[in-house]
């Protein structure tokens, strides 16, 4: 079985508004890693939490520093978190 971990990170910058959860759902159901998107009420960042095998979960993450063409991405700040099996897909919350 492989490494699993969780990872928590909020991304900054332009990324309300420009596809960024869609991005990140696609990215996540692509790679095969089980959590969630959300926009922060403030309209400030994007949450996200996600659980799966360490690998794909650190894709992710640089992924997540990228953003897809219409954002821009000023910082991402991620917490890497102990595995719980807690989701059985990944979906974009509101």
């Amino acid at each position: 079985m492989a490494d699993m971990a969780a990872l928590s990170a909020t991304v900054y910058g332009l990324v309300q508004g420009v596809g960024f959860r869609y991005f990140v759902r696609r990215i996540a159901r692509d790679l095969d890693v089980t959590g969630h998107v959300r926009n922060t009420p403030d309209g400030e960042a994007v949450e996200i939490v996600a659980e799966g095998s360490s690998d794909k979960l650190k894709e992710l993450l640089k992924c997540l520093h990228a953003g897809p063409p219409s954002s821009r991405v000023s910082k991402v700040n991620a917490q890497w978190l102990q595995y719980k099996n807690n989701f059985t897909d990944f979906n974009i919350r509101s």
